[in-house]
C-alpha cells in the first residue's frame, strides 16, 4: 500500500529491534515515567493470540516511522456466548511525524485489512478524539463493559468499531484484555537496559 510518500507492509523478523526502539521513542514518558510498550510488543509476538497477518510497519524514505498490531480476544456475552473480537496496539508514529496524517493512514489501512480477513470488531483503549475519525465509538454504546471496570465508572477510554456491520447486535457482555499485555515492571526494566539510556520524567500529563 502506498499513500503519498510512505509504504505499509507486514513486519519482518529483521524489523523487530527497530520497531521496539520506535515504540520506545513514541511512548517514552507519555503515560508514565519511561514506558513498557516496547517490551509489551516484544512479548506479544510470541503470544498465541498474536495475529501475524495484521502486524504492520510503515516506512518513509527507507526507515520505519510507524507500526500497528492486533491480538485476538473475546467478549463473554451475558447470554453465555463467547464472541471473538480483536484488540489493537501498541500503535504509534515516530514523534517528529505525529499529527501529519500518517497515524490515521496506518490505522485505516490496518482496519481495512482486518475486515478483509473476516474479523468482526475491534475493541481497545484509546482517545475518541483521534480514533473516532476512523469510525470508533464508545464500547458502552455497543453494550460491552471493560472487564475490571466497576459499574458506573468512566469508560470513555474504552472504544469499539464493528468491522462487520451488525456484528455486535444483540450482544451485551464483558470484554477481556489478553493477558500478554500485563507485564512485570522488573522484566521491563531488564529489557530496557538493552537500549540507549533515556531519562525517566514524572510529568503532570501522565496517568500512571
Amino acid at each position: 500500500m502506498n499513500k503519498n510518500d510512505c509504504t505499509i507492509r507486514l513486519e519482518e523478523k529483521k524489523d523487530h529491534r527497530e520497531v521496539e526502539n520506535l515504540v520506545r521513542e513514541a511512548f517514552w514518558n507519555v503515560y508514565r515515567p519511561g514506558c513498557s510498550e516496547h517490551y509489551v510488543i516484544h512479548v506479544l509476538r510470541d503470544d498465541p493470540a498474536f495475529v501475524r497477518e495484521l502486524d504492520f510497519v510503515m516506512e518513509k524514505d527507507g526507515r520505519l516511522i510507524g507500526q500497528n498490531m492486533f491480538m485476538k480476544t473475546h467478549i463473554d456475552a451475558y447470554d453465555g456466548r463467547v464472541i471473538p473480537v480483536l484488540t489493537m496496539g501498541p500503535i504509534c508514529i515516530t514523534p517528529e511525524l505525529k499529527r501529519r496524517g500518517y497515524g490515521k493512514a496506518l490505522l485505516d489501512f490496518s482496519l481495512q485489512r482486518a475486515a478483509g480477513l473476516g474479523y468482526g470488531a475491534v475493541l481497545f483503549e484509546g482517545n475518541i478524539g483521534f480514533y473516532g475519525k476512523s469510525g470508533f465509538g464508545f464500547a458502552s454504546d455497543f453494550g460491552v463493559r471493560y472487564h475490571d471496570l466497576p459499574e458506573g465508572a468512566d469508560s470513555s477510554f474504552f472504544l469499539c468499531k464493528e468491522l462487520i456491520p451488525g456484528y455486535l447486535d444483540g450482544i451485551t457482555g464483558v470484554y477481556y484484555t489478553p493477558q500478554g499485555y500485563y507485564v512485570d515492571d522488573l522484566n521491563v526494566e531488564e529489557f530496557d537496559r538493552g537500549f540507549p539510556f533515556k531519562e525517566k520524567l514524572k510529568l503532570p500529563t501522565q496517568i500512571f
